[in-house]
């Protein structure tokens, strides 16, 4: 590889469990494809703040990972994609989307009640402005917390009695084995997830040609192009609009006149006030190929609709 030291390949990790176990998969999947890889852990801004992610900014569980790429510390990083900013990084390139862990939200609550049968004034923890703003439009008199931290700190919190439920990514569950915690997992009708929620993003130096094509072997071309699409709505609706953005895409199946079977790109997307006193709802369905215009062309219509109207406080 070029400007890569002898060895294994090494990744760039967060240090969390759910990060480790993340890159764990994919030095894995190298190392049984013939190219022995190795995880590097790098500490981050997210890692050394407890406030909210809204506060203080997009990139920060990613940064330091990119900056570590940049000086060739690491030939490979992992990231959750949700959290890379949807402008792209100037020598770097994101050569492997690989298939997608299941995208929805998930509640954890005590005594196993799922969101309707919380009683008003439950406490909900999340710090994620898309969730709160959804939650909210439900109308279910929920008290949402403020939440940080590792989905263990953030379970314990249930545990403890702190809170009565919360609610978190249920891809993260799943990769640490604590998918049997999950009481309830939204549908997107209810809750749509993040862009890009449950993908992970494996990135190199755009110039090393020979580790683009390794990688290229654990890309998943549907996972890719719904990616494509959740992001492309982030990235328009980024410049015209503030309030939280909820996204999320699939390749389905289509039948023709003629009775052919062809697969399609199905889009949903949703901007909501914080305060939860407006929803706008969008979808979209077209050629896969075309999966970043298709959502760029969906968030035209939000904004068509008022989403630049609903500012978050």
């Amino acid at each position: 590889m070029s400007g890569a030291t002898p060895g294994p390949i090494r990744i760039g990790t967060r240090g969390s469990l759910l990060a480790t176990t993340q890159a764990q998969t994919i030095a894995d999947a190298l190392t049984e494809a013939g190219h022995p890889a190795e995880l590097v852990i790098i500490r981050t801004a997210g890692d050394d703040s407890a406030a909210p992610v809204a506060e203080i900014g997009v990139g920060v569980f990613t940064t330091a990972i990119r900056i570590a790429l940049h000086n060739r510390e690491v030939d490979v990083a992992v990231h959750s994609y949700k959290d890379l900013p949807t402008a792209d990084e100037p020598g770097l390139y994101i050569a492997a989307v690989p298939p997608r862990e299941d995208p929805r939200d998930a509640l954890v609550s005590r005594d196993n009640m799922v969101l309707g049968e919380l009683p008003p004034g439950s406490t909900i923890g999340t710090s994620a402005p898309r969730r709160v703003a959804q939650l909210r439009a439900l109308g279910l008199g929920l008290e949402i917390r403020p939440l940080r931290g590792n989905l263990d700190s953030r379970l314990g919190k249930v545990a403890s009695g702190e809170l009565d439920a919360v609610v978190v990514a249920r891809a993260g569950l799943v990769r640490i084995g604590r998918a049997d915690e999950v009481t309830e997992s939204f549908d997107p009708v209810v809750l749509l997830p993040a862009p890009a929620q449950g993908a992970l993003a494996v990135e190199c130096r755009s110039d090393d040609a020979q580790l683009v094509r390794i990688l290229a072997e654990l890309d998943d071309e549907s996972t890719r192009a719904a990616i494509d699409a959740e992001r492309a709505v982030l990235a328009a609706l980024e410049a015209g609009c503030t309030a939280p953005i909820g996204a999320i895409a699939e390749v389905v199946e289509s039948i023709d006149d003629d009775g052919r079977i062809f697969a399609e790109l199905s889009l949903r997307a949703a901007v909501a006030a914080e305060d939860g006193s407006d929803v706008i709802r969008a979808s979209v369905v077209g050629p896969v190929d075309r999966a970043a215009q298709l959502g760029a062309d969906l968030a035209a219509e939000l904004l068509e609709l008022g989403a630049g109207d609903l500012v978050t406080p």
